[in-house]
């Protein structure tokens, strides 16, 4: 949560989650591996994209499918200073892995009968286990097949209809805080991701059901 305790909420709620940085491993520790293999700075990767609009221009091209994953790599390989961009978003997420407690959360949840979605911004359609969505997801929003990202107020409202609830009843979860605050904006209850171990028992208290 953003701004100080939130009371369980009365309803049934619905719990939407983002992906990379929730259900797997921290995504900004990959990126930080890629660029010390690729004998870059640490945080060359993200601090192209806070210092430069022309890279969080492409970022969000193709966040919403107006480019694909062989165009923006090449283009932020070039800004980069790399040669070579195969499977540059392979190579970008190679140090991620599922985060098996929030995992299991989320199909706890669903078991309980929480209604429960993905919302998630994609670099692409390919790092999405699909086959395991039925068991995790009762809807699923992936930004480059509807055509919005977060914070756009569209996609959380998308994703909370594919789930068949109101935004207000709707808890969010994100690693990232502008996501946060844009589901916050529609009147959904947000965590700000930092680890299962927090994670959880805030899920747990407003869902008001057993997720350990």
């Amino acid at each position: 949560m953003l701004a100080g305790p939130t009371p369980r909420l009365r309803s049934s709620p619905g719990l939407l989650v983002d992906f990379g940085g929730v259900l797997t491993t921290n995504v900004f520790e990959s990126f930080r591996a890629f660029c010390e293999d690729e004998g870059l700075d640490p945080n060359a990767f993200l601090d192209l994209f806070r210092g430069d609009g022309g890279a969080r221009s492409d970022l969000r091209e193709v966040e919403v499918g107006k480019i694909d994953e062989d165009e923006f790599a090449r283009r932020i390989g070039a800004r980069l200073g790399l040669d070579d961009t195969e499977n540059f978003i392979d190579r970008l997420f190679a140090r991620m892995a599922p985060d098996g407690a929030m995992v299991a959360a989320v199909k706890r949840a669903k078991a309980a009968g929480v209604r429960t979605g993905l919302v998630s911004n994609s670099l692409g359609s390919g790092r999405y286990d699909r086959e395991a969505f039925p068991e995790l997801f009762d809807g699923v929003v992936i930004s480059g097949e509807v055509g919005f990202h977060k914070p756009q107020p569209e996609i959380y409202r998308l994703g909370a209809e594919r789930i068949g609830l109101p935004p207000e009843e709707c808890v969010f979860v994100d690693d990232l805080r502008e996501n946060c605050e844009g589901a916050e904006a529609l009147g959904m209850t947000a965590i700000l991701h930092r680890g299962a171990g927090t994670t959880v028992p805030e899920l747990e208290r407003l869902l008001g059901v057993d997720l350990s």
